[in-house]
Parts: structure tokens; C-alpha cells; sequence
């Protein structure tokens, strides 16, 4: 390892010139940028920490943004419902970090804002790294973080010829000896900072970087080579069969996810996998029987989609269907609905399931247009 008070002292310098200074968690309260040790608001930090968590800056700020004017502090959150929770999460993914940031909310507002790992850690969905950085965040306490930019940057600097995930007691031990004592927050924002503006995966800009001349995979030629990653598994493909299913009134059922799971509690049109040798419309009619007691005629493809998940690739196919019989039960979800279609909008939906609500308002849209409104979809 290089030496370490150089190494901040560069990385600091470059920082001051260079840094993103503008993120608005990061600054006080009336937008101006905080002195060395002066504490800043931990629910503004701790919200955007989570919400940064499988999604990059550029993406979540506006969410961030709009959550702020939604749930303006802990005592909100904590009050607000699960449906306006995860309304307001739509669209930003991963939503078991919502229903996590709302059940912490009523913890915090009890109980106060932990200043030690431990009592972050506690609390769901905060692991080592998030909980460093929301502590040297909000209160400048001397915290080490290790989030995907670091260990990127780390990896790097020694070339170390491991994924950096076979040694994270090892990176630990670095990121906590680089760590400024006297400057964590500026130090770990820094850090951060040259990981995503600097030291990126496919084009680092080492020209710029204040630790080009201490970079070990700098001078062996090819800073792409790391850090070194195992090769990941194939992920698994499934065609997943949905059914918009209409009644005679116009109105589409819909039905709440079972809380487990990465979209717990979200809304969705019913379907499931196709089984092997199963046909689409097969698919359709067996889930939509097992699911909700229904049936159903499948008329035509409104959509098919594509959507992958971090575990998991996935194939929509949408089909137009009519109800026949049976009152829909929820026996594999919280509730179902029969819903006006121009009231979707008011229930978070997964992001998958955005184009299939589009699609759907375009065909009602031309069976308006031409005259057709109210009738029956047409057969299979």
C-alpha cells in the first residue's frame, strides 16, 4: 500500500477542485456546503443511501427529490401508508428497500438516530458499507466504506489479482487505513467521487486521477483488467403468460403481490410461468384458475416484453382476456381488484409492467375511436 497521508492529501486536493459538491443531501439544510464536523440531516442521507443501493446517482436523484417533498422528514414516513410508500418508490426498482425504509422509519422516529454501527446495522437493508457512509455523512464520524466504486478503486491501486469480493477483510483493513481521521466525510465523498467520475469500469480517465502515479494497474498498462471478476452464471430464462382480463363493464382485474419478495406488496395483471410444452394460452388459463378462480377466454396479444432482473431474465407475453365466471379470489396474493383502467395510475405497479399499461390504454383508445366502446373482446 502506497502511503497512506499522501494518498489523502492528493486525493483531498483533486477533491477540492473537482468533487461533486452539489448533492443536495450532502449539504445543509439552506444549500450551503457544511464545515468540517458540523452535522448534517441524517434522514436526507439515509434515504438517499438506501435508494443509491443498486441504483446509480444520475437515476435516483429525482426520485429522491420527489420523495423529500412526499415524506419531508422520519415522522412522515413513518405515518405515511405502504401504497403511498411504494407509489412514490415506482419505477426506481428493488422495492423491498421501500417497504424496509418504512418500517425503519417508525424505529427512528422513536428511538433517534443511531451514531454507532451497531445501531445501524440493526435496522433492515443497512449493511457495513451504508452504514459508514451514512455516519461519516451525517455526523463526520470516522467510518470506512466499501461500496462497488471503492473496491473498484482499491483494486486498482494494488492490482490485486483476486476479485475483490474473495477479500473484503482485506479491503476493509485498506479503505479504514486511508481513511482521513481528521476529514472522513470530505475523505469518503472523495473517494466515492474518483470512483464514479474518474476511475469507472470500461473508461478511466487516468489522465485526471490524483493517484495515477501511485496505480498499480496504471503501470501495468491496462487499469480495465481490473478489478479481476469471476465469471458470472448464466442467468435463467422463464416466459411469464399474463392475462388483462376485462370484464363486461370495461374494468381490468388486477391483484397485490404477497409481501415477500423483491415487488412485494406491488400491484400487477395475473399470469405466471410456462410450464414445458405448455402453450401461451395454456399458460394463461391454468394460472389465472389456480391464482384467482377465474375463468377466462384468452382473445388477442395486447404486448410481449422483455425485462431483466439481476437473478433472472424474463419474457412477457400479454394477452387481451375476457372474464367468464367465477368471483376472483386471492389465493396467491393479498387482494384483487376490478379496476377502471384509467385508474392504474394510483397503484404502483412493477417497471415491467408500465408498457403493459400503455399498450392497454392504446387498444381502449382505438376501440373508442372506432365506435366499438363496451363491446366484447373478440374470440380467440
Amino acid at each position: 500500500m502506497p502511503d497512506a497521508r499522501v494518498l489523502r492529501r492528493d486525493l483531498l486536493a483533486w477533491w477540492t477542485l473537482h468533487g461533486r459538491h452539489g448533492i443536495p443531501w450532502k449539504l445543509r439544510s439552506d444549500g450551503g456546503v457544511p464545515r468540517d464536523g458540523e452535522p448534517l440531516c441524517p434522514f436526507r442521507i439515509w434515504v438517499a443511501e438506501v435508494m443509491l443501493q443498486q441504483t446509480q446517482l444520475a437515476v435516483m436523484r429525482p426520485y429522491w427529490e420527489r420523495w423529500m417533498l412526499a415524506f419531508p422528514d422520519v415522522v412522515a414516513l413513518a405515518e405515511a401508508s405502504q401504497h403511498e410508500v411504494l407509489l412514490q418508490w415506482q419505477g426506481l426498482g428493488y422495492y423491498s428497500r421501500a417497504r424496509r425504509l418504512h418500517r425503519s422509519a417508525g424505529l427512528l422516529a422513536a428511538h433517534g438516530w443511531p451514531r454507532d454501527l451497531e445501531g445501524w446495522q440493526a435496522l433492515p437493508g443497512i449493511g457495513r458499507s451504508t452504514a459508514g457512509s451514512i455516519l461519516s455523512s451525517a455526523f463526520d464520524r470516522p467510518f470506512p466504506i466499501l461500496d462497488g466504486n471503492v473496491r473498484r478503486v482499491l483494486a486498482r491501486l494494488l492490482a490485486w489479482p483476486q476479485p475483490p469480493q474473495r477479500a473484503l477483510a482485506f479491503f476493509w483493513r485498506c479503505s479504514q487505513e486511508l481513511l482521513d481521521p481528521l476529514r472522513p466525510r470530505a475523505f469518503n465523498q472523495a473517494l466515492m467521487d474518483l470512483g464514479a467520475t474518474v476511475c469507472t469500469p470500461r473508461q478511466p480517465r487516468c489522465g485526471a486521477c490524483p493517484w495515477q502515479s501511485h496505480c498499480a494497474a496504471y503501470a501495468a498498462g491496462d487499469p480495465t483488467r481490473f478489478p479481476v471478476k469471476d465469471t458470472p452464471p448464466p442467468l435463467p430464462f422463464q416466459v411469464i403468460g399474463v392475462g388483462v382480463v376485462l370484464d363486461g363493464a370495461g374494468r381490468v382485474l388486477i391483484d397485490q403481490r404477497l409481501e415477500e419478495g423483491l415487488l412485494g406488496g406491488l400491484w400487477e395483471f395475473p399470469g405466471g410461468k410456462q410450464e414445458s410444452g405448455e402453450s401461451i394460452h395454456d399458460t394463461i388459463h391454468r394460472e389465472l384458475r389456480e391464482e384467482l378462480a377465474i375463468e377466462v377466454e384468452v382473445g388477442e396479444e395486447l404486448i410481449r416484453l422483455e425485462h431483466a432482473y439481476s437473478h433472472k431474465r424474463l419474457r412477457f407475453i400479454v394477452h387481451l382476456c375476457r372474464w367468464l365466471e367465477g368471483e376472483p379470489q386471492p389465493l396467491a396474493s393479498q387482494q384483487v381488484r376490478w379496476v377502471e383502467p384509467q385508474r392504474l395510475a394510483e397503484f404502483p405497479f412493477p417497471a415491467a409492467n408500465a408498457r403493459i399499461i400503455a399498450a392497454l390504454q392504446t387498444w381502449l383508445g382505438r376501440q373508442c375511436h372506432g365506435g366499438h366502446a363496451g363491446q366484447e373482446l373478440p374470440p380467440a
